[in-house]
């Protein structure tokens, strides 16, 4: 393993992905399906499970000043830049190894590290609109927490651990269910939030779309030929379920 890897303790995550790129990515993954936990019933600090049991870093951070681009931006005399990003290095590097534990290097299918997830996750935190902003103090207080659980545990930050440990952590956070101990329900509910942003901006990327298969919208031929029989008889079933068959609309000979 090179010490540009990452579970390498000389990793370093160097972001590659130009301003232009990462902030069309951004609106991209802001009204992407892919996101619906996110983006279309966004948790905020008030609705993520709060617990005194355990610890949690509440982090008081400055809030964002920044103004968008607006509903109807200049387009003769653009911005010179946008608003600052927000992730220091080492915040980087854990995005980038959290981000590939979730989303590893399988065969020819890169991690999400590969495809400039982490610049992607900075931009979404950084960006000075409400939806970006509610999952602010949720991802910043996630990483803090991840850091501050790893020198607990083992004395090290989260990036210089061994791959064990690094599980052994995520064991306990990655998912939020009724067997989840008390200690880690408010990290699990924040973890959550970043999760799923890391999984859809890597499949909103041009490698994740072909994973999925996505294949947008394809020309066809001539006539469209409409449903098959297959999908048609899957509504009707659908329909005499939800006793609404009477009201089908029928073309009439």
């Amino acid at each position: 393993m090179s010490d540009n890897q990452p579970n390498s303790k000389a990793y370093h995550y160097l972001p590659t992905m130009s301003r232009r790129d990462s902030l069309k990515w951004l609106s991209v993954l802001a009204a992407s399906a892919v996101l619906p936990g996110v983006v279309a019933c966004t948790p905020n600090s008030t609705s993520i499970t709060s617990s005194v049991v355990g610890h949690w870093p509440d982090l008081k951070l400055t809030p964002i000043s920044s103004v968008g681009y607006g509903k109807d931006p200049n387009l003769i005399i653009p911005p010179r830049s946008a608003w600052p990003r927000t992730l220091n290095a080492e915040q980087l590097t854990l995005v980038a190894m959290l981000s590939d534990i979730l989303v590893p290097r399988d065969g020819d299918i890169p991690s999400a590290s590969e495809v400039n997830v982490p610049d992607v996750i900075d931009e979404w935190v950084s960006a000075p609109y409400e939806r970006q902003q509610n999952d602010r103090p949720n991802i910043l207080n996630t990483l803090a927490w991840i850091d501050d659980e790893a020198a607990l545990r083992f004395g090290q930050k989260f990036v210089a651990l061994k791959t064990e440990q690094q599980f052994a952590i995520m064991d306990d956070i990655a998912y939020q269910t009724e067997q989840t101990p008390s200690e880690f329900s408010r990290i699990a509910g924040a973890f959550s939030v970043f999760r799923q942003l890391v999984l859809a901006a890597f499949f909103c990327s041009p490698q994740g779309t072909k994973e999925i298969g996505y294949l947008g919208n394809v020309p066809i031929a001539g006539d469209y030929p409409g449903p098959s029989d297959e999908a048609l008889a899957h509504l009707d079933e659908i329909l005499n379920k939800l006793g609404l068959s009477d009201y089908v609309y029928t073309e009439q000979s």
